[in-house]
């Protein structure tokens, strides 16, 4: 059943009231920041165990003008006083916690924004992850928020797993393609980029300054955790197995994914068809546009949740060349997960979620 948006008693709205877990991080600055914005909902905690008993200001002082409740731990808090729960955890831990607040709230609505739900196959999880997966059964009811893809479950799902930021910036570009048709499931080539805020905020030396400026950096080559969660929904749109090249870098930047994508056509499709069939597809989507002409660029997106994407014909025969843009905080974590969850609460999908690009 859709969340309805609660009624006093003379008869005007209230709040849906929200608690946003694992508050102190990039993410968690982000949610605090869109749901503020947000005309029907109001924040009734956030928790850091790290920052237990600050105030936001001493953690993020551009908040600290927000009428925000203190920080509290884990421990502290009190799932009654909400209606729903942001999970910006770090994987592992975020499994435990919500098998913990269904046990004893079985209505409350969640949206996860760590990966210990995207992957339906628990010994996948298994494998990238490094241990067992500790809430399987809540795995099988968990509905994959990519929201453009997915929007008529997620409105009835009480458990969203909101996907990675390369994952829902490639997955946009791709899924419509797979499903039309229109490219090689077996030629796929992923070359992605993302500013450093997508590492986190905890303390790593590989995060330092003189670490990251200056230059740039391939990682997790062959092996980045996102590559089976790619592989999971390009294999759906395409009704068979695809196992993509996927590599990542880091680049000396705060935010935006930017991914370049090789593809090749099938059949007589050119890159014409590819563009058509993306307009096509995303053609009343209020989050997702597709250029006529040029590429996006990472600043044609900062501090909005839009998702930008363009199709060129490559000098090889028979190939083509997507790039998609996002902002990996905003479309591509807190503002995916916003989405999903106005869909969840039965209120507009784009409230909260109306700022324009910040540029330059």
């Amino acid at each position: 059943m859709a969340h309805t948006i609660k009624m006093d008693m003379a008869g005007s709205t209230c709040p849906i009231s929200v608690g946003i877990l694992g508050a102190s991080g990039y993410t968690g600055a982000e949610l605090i920041r869109l749901v503020h914005n947000h005309s029907e909902m109001e924040i009734k905690f956030v928790t850091a165990d790290r920052h237990s008993g600050q105030t936001i200001a001493t953690v993020f002082p551009h908040l600290a003008h927000l009428p925000l409740p203190d920080l509290i731990s884990l421990d502290e808090m009190d799932v009654d006083k909400v209606d729903a729960i942001f999970c910006a955890l770090p994987h592992g831990t975020t499994q435990r916690v919500i098998s913990s607040i269904f046990r004893n709230y079985p209505e409350k609505k969640i949206v996860d924004l760590s990966a210990d739900f995207r992957l339906r196959d628990i010994d996948v999880y298994a494998k990238w992850y490094g241990h067992s997966h500790q809430a399987p059964d809540l795995q099988g009811e968990a509905v994959y928020g990519l929201t453009e893809i997915y929007r008529a479950s997620i409105r009835n799902a009480r458990l969203c797993a909101n996907p990675g930021c390369y994952t829902t910036t490639v997955e946009l570009s791709l899924i419509p393609l797979l499903e039309e048709g229109l490219i090689a499931k077996d030629d796929i080539i992923i070359d992605a980029k993302s500013g450093v805020s997508g590492a986190g905020r905890s303390e790593k030396q590989a995060n330092l300054h003189t670490e990251v400026s200056e230059g740039t950096h391939a990682y997790g080559i062959g092996a980045h955790r996102h590559a089976p969660e790619i592989d999971q929904e390009l294999s759906r749109a395409a009704n068979s197995q695809v196992l993509v090249s996927f590599t990542p870098h880091l680049i000396p930047m705060n935010r935006g994914i930017l991914a370049t994508t090789y593809v090749r056509v099938t059949g007589k499709a050119t890159e014409k068809d590819l563009r058509a069939c993306l307009r096509n597809r995303y053609a009343e989507e209020p989050f997702v546009h597709v250029l006529q002409d040029g590429a996006p660029s990472t600043r044609d997106v900062r501090g909005s949740n839009q998702c930008l994407m363009s199709v060129s014909n490559d000098r090889l025969p028979g190939r083509a060349i997507i790039v998609s843009v996002t902002d990996n905080l905003v479309k591509g974590a807190a503002g995916q997960a916003l989405q999903n969850m106005n869909l969840m609460c039965d209120v507009p999908e784009t409230m909260g979620l109306d700022q324009l690009t910040l540029f330059p």
